[in-house]
């Protein structure tokens, strides 16, 4: 019996195979690249350089980036699309996928339970 904290493990089997909204997962993986990208940024500055940290790189993946604090800006601005696109690809992969498997699966128990079908005419 399940307590009104405790849910049935049902319930839990279903949400694990629930989609992921895409938007939503897109929005917070942006998020956290935006704030990741600023504040790397943002320390770099502060901080000085570290010699193994090279942040000037980015320029070469993101147009305008600098080591600066309009570079932060414009690498955050960069990095949230980026981190979007990225989150919202992954959700819907994984959606994808997910709905794949679960129409083999159940396409092979429907086959399982109709195989000796013709059997007991």
């Amino acid at each position: 019996m399940t307590t009104p904290q405790q849910p049935a493990k049902a319930e839990v089997v279903t949400a694990a195979f629930l989609p992921l909204h895409k938007r939503a997962f897109g929005i917070a993986t942006g998020t956290g690249a935006v704030i990741l990208s600023f504040l790397a940024t943002a320390v770099y500055i502060l901080r000085g350089s570290p010699p193994d940290l090279d942040l000037g790189l980015l320029s070469q993946y993101f147009a305008g980036y600098s080591v600066s604090w309009a570079g932060a800006l414009i690498g955050a601005a960069w990095a949230g699309f980026v981190g979007f696109v990225m989150g919202w690809f992954f959700a819907f992969t994984r959606n994808l996928l997910l709905a794949v498997l679960l129409a083999v699966v159940r396409t092979r128990a429907e086959i399982s339970q109709t195989r000796d079908f013709l059997d007991h005419i």
